[in-house]
């Protein structure tokens, strides 16, 4: 049985932690993944590349920090060719860290593209492997709107995380430096006849951690209300989607003012968290605004003493306010990024959830291939068979039981039952799609398999690329593919080949059928599944398409669900499904045709008989 293919590698997540590990060191379990294997080279290329030119930064910093000493103190003597001296030493060394700052910013940039392309890689191809992304959506969980969780989130999950690391990386280097300018430069100070070593250092770790605390004290609960946001705008974008996709039902119903009203209490809730979250900024910017005021002032008031008593010069009063300041940031650097934090924190945590139900969603189904699953295998001849098949919702729950028949090359099938006796899931199971229950799918070795659904998917793209669809790249003549349309009474369509149009909204329901038959026509597989494919025709076409049983398709192994009359007569039998009262449904075989009718009919008088 062939399956899709991708050109996306597959990265598989390691085994996720312990349940008291955190949503977002989950993440960084998973994404770290990109300094190991295959891309470990790049990784840590970039990651060196990241980190020297930050080192270079510190160190033209270093240098414009001693350039505050020289010039102010040349100031001081008023000496001019000193002071011309400086100026051009101060030109040279705004070259030196403009040439750090932009080497930084390439590697920096770099690193968060090649880093968040490879989780995002992973993430899809993870989602679309063994049928995830639909399966996803059947157990639901806490993972809505995975696109968003693959896009937006993933994208600022490592953007933010590589600035952070920049960032403490740069706040370590430069407190570390400019910590020992200040010890050596600011010196020690007595106060009421007790020496005191380093004060400078000493004043600056108490002022910043004093911020810091209130800053962190403030800004904790900005965390959730920013996870909160975030959520809601994906909510919003996620019905806002919704709307366009079924935009013309909407308008036949009339249901623009639902519409209307669920997107206006959607938003209005968005709003409300907006608030939160700015509420909250506020209180910090309590905070901030008056360390933007006071910073550079504080070191001024502490060295003053000094310089008045001629103990400092002026150049070194400079020296030290300026190694102040750059101390002060370096340690206040996580209490001015706590907006960011929290938006990483929010990211990190929603793409966490998203590889969270992947897991779970492998363990409901359990090891694939065995006793826990509807499994896949390969047929020892050419009939498609079912080997003791039990269909179970995924929380368990039996649907059908012990299903076993044997289908044969060319033989067409029709699957009918009761509504909810599990006749779409049986065939999803055939397919490959459903993998809760026990037993055995058999699939003819290299058979090719298609599903054919109520509603054919259509690709972005021209009308061509949908009927070649998946394999896009196969060259098909133009006569065999407007042949096709015209048989599937499309010949109006053959025009528009070409034209890229979004072909779910332009054709009708019933011209989407008939377009899914005209693919399979161009490319008859040897077990086609399908599930209502003729709800939206009339009775005139869906005979003309059943008609295709007998000439183009008289090879292909049909398994097909239907319930509208007047399809028994172009199956050889069928597979009814009946629900036992409380109990999960059993398939029984009966004919299909004239034998068919006559089967029933002497069925139906049977319990008369035995009542007489």
């Amino acid at each position: 049985m062939t399956r899709p293919t991708s050109d996306i590698p597959v990265h598989e997540a390691p085994a996720p932690p312990g349940p008291r590990a955190g949503r977002a060191i989950r993440f960084l379990r998973f994404s770290i993944g990109y300094w190991k294997g295959d891309s470990r080279r790049q990784a840590w290329l970039l990651s060196a590349g990241t980190m020297a030119f930050l080192l270079a930064t510190v160190g033209a910093a270093l240098a414009v920090n001693a350039w505050n000493k020289y010039f102010f103190d040349a100031l001081s003597r008023k000496d001019v060719d000193a002071l011309w001296y400086g100026v051009g030493l101060v030109l040279a060394l705004a070259a030196i860290s403009a040439l750090t700052a932009m080497g930084l910013l390439q590697m920096r940039m770099l690193l968060q593209v090649r880093w968040r392309q490879w989780v995002t890689r992973a993430l899809v191809a993870r989602w679309l492997s063994e049928r995830r992304f639909y399966q996803l959506n059947v157990v639901g969980g806490d993972a809505e709107n995975p696109e968003a969780r693959m896009t937006e989130d993933t994208r600022l999950a490592t953007e933010l995380f590589v600035e952070f690391a920049v960032g403490a990386f740069n706040a370590v280097i430069s407190a570390v430096t400019f910590v020992g300018v200040l010890w050596f430069v600011g010196g020690a100070i007595n106060i009421g006849g007790t020496h005191v070593p380093g004060y400078f250092v000493i004043a600056c770790l108490l002022y910043s951690g004093l911020t810091t605390a209130a800053m962190l004290w403030l800004g904790r609960p900005l965390v959730r209300t920013v996870e909160d946001k975030a959520a809601g705008e994906a909510q919003f974008r996620y019905e806002l989607t919704r709307v366009r996709d079924s935009a013309e039902n909407i308008a036949l119903i009339g249901g623009e003012s639902e519409e209307r009203a669920r997107l206006s209490d959607t938003f209005r809730d968005l709003m409300g968290r907006w608030r939160a979250v700015i509420w909250k900024q506020g209180h910090m910017t309590w905070i901030t605004g008056a360390n933007y005021v006071l910073a550079p002032v504080a070191p001024l008031l502490l060295g003053a003493p000094k310089f008045l008593s001629g103990e400092m010069s002026l150049g070194s009063l400079m020296q030290a306010a300026s190694a102040f300041v750059q101390v002060q940031i370096a340690l206040n650097w996580m209490a001015n990024n706590a907006l960011r934090l929290a938006d990483w924190f929010a990211s990190a945590r929603r793409v966490s959830d998203l590889t969270d139900a992947l897991d779970n969603l492998d363990a409901t189904i359990g090891k694939r291939g065995t006793d826990d699953t509807v499994s896949i295998g390969v047929s020892p001849d050419e009939n498609v068979r079912l080997v003791n098949v039990s269909i179970a919702q995924h929380d368990g729950t039996i649907m059908i039981e012990d299903a076993d028949t044997s289908i044969a090359p060319g033989e067409k099938v029709l699957v009918r039952g009761e509504s909810g006796s599990g006749k779409s899931t049986l065939i999803r199971a055939i397919a490959g799609l459903w993998p809760w229950g026990a037993g055995e799918v058999l699939i003819p070795k290299d058979a090719r398999v298609t599903f054919m659904p109520q509603r054919p998917y259509f690709p972005l793209g021209t009308l061509r690329g949908a009927l070649l669809y998946p394999n896009t790249d196969r060259e098909e003549p133009q006569e065999r593919i407007e042949d096709a349309l015209k048989r599937c009474g499309l010949a109006h369509l053959a025009p528009r080949l070409d034209s890229e149009e979004n072909w779910s909204a332009v054709l009708s329901g019933g011209e989407q059928q008939r377009t899914a038959f005209a693919r399979v026509l161009l490319d008859p597989p040897d077990v086609l599944i399908m599930d209502e494919p003729t709800s939206a025709l009339d009775e005139a076409s869906q005979e003309k398409m059943m008609s295709f049983f007998r000439d183009d398709l008289a090879k292909t192994c049909v398994i097909h669900v239907g319930h509208r009359p007047g399809l028994e007569v172009h199956h050889d039998r069928e597979i009814h499904l009946l629900r036992e009262a409380g109990g999960p449904a059993f398939a029984e075989e009966r004919p299909s045709g004239i034998s068919g009718r006559l089967w029933r009919y002497l069925r139906k008088r049977r319990p008369q008989r035995a009542a007489a």
